[in-house]
């Protein structure tokens, strides 16, 4: 606990390093204020850096580009590998952990340790891993590395210690599971094959140890060859060379046939007994065509034999289907008997495994489900039902059904949101699912005692909002919600609509949620909004729309280029007649007519809105002078207040949206009045080709890197993007063409276009990332290149290219194009500020008032914050008919970067909450005894201020700074710059440990919190490099110590930065290993385990052991041991406390070993017992009888 205290006498001053033209802390368009009244601040801070550790909980969504499946039968668990390294393994609901592997690479395989609680996961890099699923948190316990061949396949038997690998040279070599070293043994790829044969039988595509025999292992080669190895003698009882490529390999459970699929679309079914030619031979989706021969097929990539004792043998197969039907859907094609049943998928198959109830090979398998991973689903079918329905996925796998373009998080919310959302949204749930229980059901999972109701809510490229249940590091899903259907369906290629987006354009840019006043708002990609209210009825409603056109700069006079140079200054708050637009649909212009269009389209007629959020207000932004209007970048609502204020790159705007009216519409400049602290050029026309020396004035000139410093040139929200004023986005796949004099309407685009055209996606939505004066780049631009791979696209430099994208459509939501001006360094080349944060609330809009009133905060993008006073009226009744009175008071405070974040602070530190309107059902059935009123909850900032008087703090985060402000006297309190070669994407002031602090979240990865009002630094952690804009677009903190962003187009990752989160994580997470008794294999009968061979006589450690097979080469492959131990064992890895985590954990394992031991003694013990008391009650019954009574 520290106290700070700091006299507040006249002497503030700006923070060091401070900007060319930016007026002092607490001062109006540069004049110098008189001094504050002196006031002693005494608040006791209780956060110290020991409240903050950062790291990651839980993730959810689908794995991101699956490549590998397995299941344990006994454990009930599941596990999924994919392209970038991550496994996740999947239990019950609750029950989900993900694993990375350092390397990152690719995972080929996984083997299941069948209910030994481990698993095996082979990789890209040749790369063996064995990880301990016996904790809570998985690690890594050993691994190897081939140095000379390259891993194709594993296979490990049931109850085995040895794991078969084949590799691409056809080679097979035994790793010892417990030690995770190679065995002499090798199965060479000469030696399994005739030596007559000439060719060489390709890499290995499938290892299997004979049902019958397990010294018998069926080897497979992809040319076609399958090779019968007997692990005792070490050579072949049979060679099978078949014309076709093999794809994979299945037993019948006797162990006497087995079945292969081929490259041809065959399936052949091969008999030991004559292995010669196949038994039988089908083309399952072949048919004979007109001349007599079968139409050719795609391959079948992997194919199950499963036999069943009640029915006819289970043929599961993918792929297979003829050439012929271009556009076919991927299929699974289940053979029961002479039934063929094909079961379209909407995406891709990367693998699917039959779900059987034993795990012993030899016996009948009786599948009951089969788990199909696709590219971006997981689907269970059950096999038990003739017609073969789907399970219901009860994990959030759908995260990404259409891509994620914003987030946002809420904790600690009402206790009553989660089970009226969840209660409306079960009424439209699909049904015609199969009514057993999900198989997947392994592990064990407790709702922790550390809960409280959590929201997360997404919004999407197709319009939709998903509300998610997001309790207990928990997912799942509560209500879904179309914006879409607030508009009439745009016509292809009619309207407005057609010059934008015509794949999304209902994408959602940001939503802003008062789950109290249960008041939602929705930014729309087009330029629009939409209010919604919540209700538990269904109704016909109206929609009321607003059009407002937010006034434009003009460019219609091209002035001679040498005119460029010496541009003349006009006065400061002197602004041009076309700054200045009505607010109204009916413009003036003779153009007004032609561009008074929305994006689109409204729904004029009286709609049934079924219960949950009902649309009440929809407000668009008109075109103007030909031009598209700016992406919205800033939005607020206030439920007390029932009003609403949004910002773009023009100007400001703010809604009454209980009288339904525009309250104020007006650029930026006009904000300022007298009061601008900028020396503003008069805005000089472009010119087409720019000279790319701006590109190193940043580093070149300190003068612009000063000035740079004073105001950042971005214009993001996070979650709303905005280009900037000199952004002119590339049409995708057009080169820029040069502008002649004689044609500026026809060739250039206004200042600002938004980053939208034809052939871009909502989900590549253009964010605009401010200069970063790292050392080594020429430009914020270079650094941008080398930081992110990719090509960005500048306008200050002559290019004819095309915004980056990728080839995949996921690519979308990954890929963005740098529309930022990389050499905006002095302000007479933007003139243009966007409107980058807002905030309604209750504070001194003058430096003279005594009590706080309703107050409009607005942040721009040249780090300027200024305030605007309104009068409210109170009564209900006035309200609704008075109008708002709303005045800019000219009050203006700097800083360094475009402000990000405002908050409030009573004078003991506490957050002011903002005031509310208590939610009512606005659909309810009115009572004639007690009348409708609203019920407004007001957090006054003069409530617990008994210590210094009227009066408030607060706090104001920009991309580089942050500043806490004592209201009404505009003194700045405390300043912090919070980075100098980066610049913060998100800021949050939010609650920890029973404080307050500000949360901040850098381009260049770091995580950090300063301790508020001092701005003492907490915690910097570099965390997380930013790849691509997906993690800016969508990272956000909130209560509690926790945050998010999306990892990948289809995952979401939660993390904390709270030490008491990460204390209690692991009690929150779910166990992955339960003790579950293994199966007891049937009885094989006395006679067939008398003659039937001598499966149980197989000793694999006599064969593979170093005794008998010796040592394998060194250079093979190299042993490497694994960090074993929960997270944060890195940490204690080396020296004395490593050894003693080690020995602990060795301890343990030993320990578990020995308690298993000795179980299975006393059960020996009881077996003795019990056999001794029957022998002698044997012996009493025939001590007296004679030989002949026998």
């Amino acid at each position: 606990m520290k106290k700070f205290r700091k006299v507040l006498d006249g002497l503030t001053t700006s923070s060091p390093g401070g900007t060319i033209g930016s007026p002092s802390c607490g001062s109006a368009a540069g004049t110098p204020t008189a001094a504050p009244t002196p006031k002693e601040i005494d608040i006791q801070e209780t956060l110290v850096s020991e409240n903050f550790q950062l790291c990651k909980t839980v993730r959810h969504g689908f794995p991101y580009q699956p490549t590998a499946l397995a299941f344990d039968p006994v454990q009930k668990i599941l596990a999924i590998g994919s392209r970038s390294g991550g496994v996740r393994i999947l239990g019950r609901p609750g029950v989900d952990c993900y694993c990375q592997h350092e390397s990152g690479a690719a995972v080929l395989q996984l083997q299941f340790l069948i209910n030994e609680g481990a698993l095996v996961t082979a990789c890209a890099d040749d790369t063996l891993h064995l990880w301990n699923l016996r904790q809570r948190r998985p690690a890594v316990l050993h691994s190897l590395k081939f140095n000379r061949e390259r891993i194709t396949f594993c296979h490990l038997p049931f109850q085995s210690k040895w794991l078969y690998v084949g590799t691409e040279r056809g080679n097979t070599h035994i790793v010892n599971i417990e030690s995770f070293i190679l065995s002499g043994y090798v199965i060479m790829w000469n030696k399994a094959i005739e030596l007559a044969t000439k060719t060489h039988p390709g890499p290995v595509v499938h290892l299997s140890d004979s049902p019958k025999d397990e010294g018998k292992l069926l080897i497979g080669f992809e040319s076609g060859t399958i090779v019968q190895w007997d692990l005792r003698v070490k050579k072949a009882d049979f060679r099978i060379y078949y014309d076709e490529a093999i794809h994979s390999v299945s037993w019948h459970h006797e162990g006497k046939q087995f079945m292969c699929s081929h490259s041809d679309g065959s399936l052949t079914l091969w008999n030991l007994r004559n292995t010669t030619k196949p038994f039988q031979v089908t083309f399952p989706h072949g048919k004979i065509q007109k001349d007599g021969r079968k139409e050719s097929c795609k391959p079948i990539l992997k194919v199950e034999y499963k036999t069943s004792r009640n029915s006819e043998p289970f043929v599961i197969f993918s792929g297979g289907l003829s050439y012929d039907k271009a556009g076919r859907r991927p299929t699974l094609t289940i053979m029961h008997g002479k039934a063929i049943t094909v079961l379209e998928m909407d995406y891709p198959i990367v693998e699917f495994m039959a779900l059987c109830e034993t795990p012993y090979n030899n016996e009948v398998q009786e599948p009951y489900a089969v788990v199909v991973l696709l590219e971006k689903d997981l689907i269970v079918v059950d096999l038990t039902q003739s017609n073969f329905p789907v399970f219901e996925n009860p994990y959030p796998m759908d995260i990404h059904e259409s891509p994620v373009t914003c987030t946002a998080y809420f904790a600690e919310c009402p206790p009553d949101i989660i089970p009226i959302l969840y209660s409306i949204g079960a009424k439209h749930k699909k049904t015609g699912y199969s009514q057993k229980e999900w198989p997947i059901s392994g592990g064990t999972w407790t709702l922790g005692s550390h809960t409280y109701p959590e929201i997360i809510i997404t919004g999407h490229a197709d319009g939709s909002i998903k509300f998610w249940d997001a309790s207990a590091i928990t997912l799942q899903m509560l209500y879904k919600l179309k914006t879409s259907k607030v508009f009439e369906k745009p016509k292809p290629g009619e309207g407005r609509a057609a010059d934008l987006v015509e794949d999304d354009p209902f994408a959602i840019q940001m939503v802003s949620w008062c789950p109290k006043s249960r008041i939602f708002c929705v930014v729309g990609i087009s330029a629009h909004i939409i209010l919604y209210r919540f209700s538990k009825y269904d109704a016909n409603t109206q929609i009321v729309s607003l059009e407002v056109r937010l006034p434009c700069e003009s460019e219609d006079v091209i002035s001679p280029s040498e005119n460029e140079n010496n541009p003349s200054l006009s006065e400061p708050g002197s602004h041009s007649p076309h700054h200045q637009h009505p607010a109204s649909p009916s413009s003036g212009t003779p153009e007004g007519v032609k561009d008074s269009i929305p994006h689109l389209k409204v729904k004029d007629r009286t709609v049934r809105v079924p219960p949950g959020y009902q649309a009440e207000l929809v407000i668009q932004l008109l075109w103007t002078d030909g031009e598209p209007p700016q992406q919205i970048t800033s939005l607020d609502i206030n439920s007390a207040y029932g009003l609403l204020a949004f910002g773009n790159c023009n100007g400001l705007a703010v809604v009454d949206y209980l009288q339904k009216t525009v309250l104020l519409c007006m650029s930026t400049l006009d904000l300022y009045g007298a009061a601008d602290p900028y020396q503003r050029l008069t805005r000089s026309p472009r010119r087409n080709r720019q000279s790319t020396s701006g590109l190193t004035e940043l580093s070149d000139n300190q003068q612009s890197v000063d000035m740079e410093r004073s105001k950042s040139p971005t214009s993001d929200h996070v979650n709303g993007h905005c280009t900037s004023p000199t952004s002119q986005p590339c049409s995708a796949g057009k080169p820029r063409v040069p502008m002649g004099p004689e044609g500026p309407r026809l060739t250039r685009r206004g200042p600002g276009r938004p980053p939208f055209r034809k052939a871009q996606s909502a989900a590549c939505m253009e964010i605009s990332l401010p200069v970063s004066h790292t050392e080594g780049y020429a430009s914020r631009r270079a650094m941008l290149q080398q930081l992110h791979g990719v090509t960005m696209y500048s306008h200050d430099e002559h290019h004819t290219t095309a915004p980056y994208c990728w080839n995949e459509r996921e690519s979308r939501e990954n890929s963005f194009s740098r529309s930022r001006s990389s050499s905006v360094s002095s302000i007479d080349r933007d003139t243009k500020e966007a409107i980058t944060t807002l905030q309604l609330g209750e504070s001194f809009g003058r430096k003279g008032d005594a009590l706080p009133t309703p107050c409009l905060w607005v942040g721009t993008s040249l780090g300027v914050v200024l305030l605007i006073p309104m009068s409210i009226p109170t009564d209900q009744e006035e309200r609704m008919e008075e109008p708002v009175t709303i005045g800019p008071s000219g009050t203006v405070m700097m800083l360094k970067g475009s402000v990000l974040r405002f908050a409030f602070l009573d004078c003991m530190g506490a957050l002011i909450q903002s005031p509310y309107e208590v939610w009512r059902d606005p659909n309810a059935p009115e009572d004639p005894d007690r009348p409708r009123r609203r019920k407004l909850v007001n957090f006054s900032p003069s409530s617990s201020q008994d210590t210094c008087g009227e009066g408030h703090l607060a706090v104001v985060c920009s991309e580089r700074q942050a500043k806490v402000f004592l209201m009404p006297s505009q003194s700045c309190l405390f300043v912090h710059n919070i980075t100098e070669s980066s610049f913060v994407l998100r800021a949050d002031v939010v609650s920890v440990c029973n404080s307050v602090c500000l949360a901040c979240f850098c381009a260049n990865g770091h995580v950090m919190t300063l301790s508020l009002p001092s701005l003492r630094p907490l915690i910097d952690v570099n965390y997380l490099p930013l790849t691509d804009m997906r993690i800016a677009r969508t990272f956000c903190f909130t209560n509690g110590g926790q945050a998010l962003y999306l990892s990948s187009p289809t995952e979401i990752q939660r993390i904390t930065y709270s030490q008491e989160m990460c204390d209690n994580l692991q009690e929150m997470l779910g166990e992955l290993f339960t003790p579950i008794e293994t199966p007891e294999a049937q009885n094989r009968g006395f006679l067939k385990g008398f003659f039937g061979g001598n499966t149980h006589t197989f000793d694999r450690e006599e064969l593979f052991g170093e005794a008998a097979a010796g040592k394998a080469s060194r250079s093979l492959a190299q042993h490497i041991p694994g960090q074993v131990g929960v997270e944060g064992m890195k940490v204690a890895a080396s020296g004395v406390v490593g050894d003693l985590a080690r020995a602990r954990i060795a301890l343990d394992e030993r320990g578990q070993r020995l308690g298993e031991l000795e179980d299975r003694t006393a059960m020996m013990m009881t077996s003795a017992e019990t056999f001794s008391k029957h022998a002698h009650e044997l012996m009493l019954k025939c001590k007296d009888k004679k030989w002949y009574q026998f």
